[in-house]
């Protein structure tokens, strides 16, 4: 009777700690969003290997019927389940050990009057295997959390219990038990949960040999194992990191149309410089040709010259601007006074002395005459024996931009 006692006391006291959990865990706020409120999924569906646990522990069972008088015995319980979201899960288990219990009249269960008692201690085995559908009320009123340190998970199962007797006696019976059941998991690390399993095991009253219904309270305690990745994401997480690449993404590609709009801007622009530029020029040939109607050849181009191409400081090749400048020139002038005029064309290529040594700006001048000369040469077709080559190093002046350039002159 003291060792009954004692179990109901355990058991009651282990089930208010235990239903006192939900709000423990209440107070934790990892898994709420930056309102404070909890966050429940929905969850990425995760594979078939992972959130997987095996656990196994050792502790006590009552067997309770009508007419007899109660007694405790050892109980054990191994189990293999799945969660397949964060609330829901199946297990399959093992119970079972042996159980007792004190009857009026002997047995095959047990024989032997106990004095003390006055009665005969009837003892048997039993095996319980069993499917269990796990609820965990924790995930489901305070949300999915990871780092939880306690999880209260109600839970209902139903399977094939087989009794057999013990000391020699020639009885079994073989039955369809449920019940109902609660397991707390106490997390240790990452994969290793301490367990406390408490359950009722409801069962025809023939495993025993006597009629009504059996019933065989265990609680048993042990350790389960964490098999596969076993944690769980939101899958309002996974869409949000998506969302936040399609963002980052539309941000990067509105970037690169406004810098693409820019280039296209800045080259209008200067597509329509030069346009501006050969409209100028066409515009000053053609009122040389008014002003020079009648004139002889070489004393036209003559009136003409220089003409003048434009280099940028320290360089002797032109840049895009200044060669559709040249191209204008070769076409338009050049072309036709190798043609028209019996005269040569002297191309001068010149340097600023604000710039560089002496030996520096002579060499400058020299290359940028050459550069010129030989894109007529090879480019226009300009005979190159009517091209005369000469450069010089002008000194220091206002505007020094004026003299990095080649004089073109009949």
């Amino acid at each position: 009777m003291k060792r009954l006692k004692l179990f109901w006391g355990a058991a009651a006291l282990a089930a208010v700690a235990l239903t006192a959990s939900p709000a423990v865990n209440a107070q934790e706020n990892g898994n709420r969003d930056e309102y404070g409120k909890i966050v429940r999924g929905p969850y990425q569906t995760n594979s078939f290997g992972d959130n997987w646990f095996i656990g196994a522990g050792g502790g006590i069972n009552v067997f309770l019927n009508d007419g007899y008088k109660t007694n405790i015995g050892p109980s054990i319980d191994a189990g293999l389940g799945k969660w397949f979201t964060p609330t829901v899960g199946m297990r399959v288990g093992y119970s079972g050990f042996n159980t007792n219990y004190w009857a009026d009249q002997p047995s095959v269960l047990g024989r032997t009057l106990d004095q003390e008692e006055g009665k005969y201690q009837q003892k048997f085995g039993y095996m319980y295997f069993h499917g269990d559908f796990l609820w965990n009320i924790s995930d489901a009123i305070g949300g999915y959390k990871e780092t939880r340190f306690w999880d209260f998970v109600p839970y209902l199962h139903a399977g094939y219990f087989r009794a057999y007797g013990l000391d020699g006696a020639d009885y079994d019976n073989n039955e369809i038990a449920a019940g109902a059941g609660l397991l707390h998991n106490l997390r240790l690390t990452d994969r290793l949960d301490i367990i406390v399993d408490m359950k009722a095991i409801i069962v025809n009253g023939r495993v025993s040999g006597s009629d009504g219904v059996a019933v065989i309270p265990s609680v048993t305690m042990g350790l389960a194992v964490d098999m596969g990745w076993p944690n769980f994401v939101r899958t309002s997480t996974v869409i949000g990191a998506l969302e936040t690449a399609a963002v980052d993404q539309m941000a990067a590609l509105e970037a690169a149309a406004v810098a693409l709009e820019l280039a296209n801007a800045t080259l209008e622009q200067e597509n329509l410089n030069l346009q501006n530029k050969n409209a100028n020029l066409t515009d000053q040939v053609n009122k040389l040709k008014k002003a020079t109607a009648g004139m002889n050849p070489a004393d036209f181009y003559k009136e003409l010259s220089p003409v003048t191409v434009y280099f940028n400081i320290g360089k002797s090749t032109l840049t895009v601007d200044e060669m559709h400048h040249l191209d204008y020139i070769a076409k338009h002038i050049l072309a036709k006074a190798d043609k028209q005029a019996k005269v040569y064309i002297t191309v001068m290529g010149s340097a600023d002395s604000n710039t560089g040594t002496q030996k520096r700006n002579q060499s400058l001048s020299e290359a940028r005459g050459k550069y010129v000369a030989d894109i007529l040469t090879s480019k226009y077709g300009i005979a190159k024996d009517r091209l005369v080559v000469k450069s010089e190093v002008v000194k220091a002046m206002a505007d020094p931009e004026l003299d990095r350039a080649v004089k073109i002159a009949f």
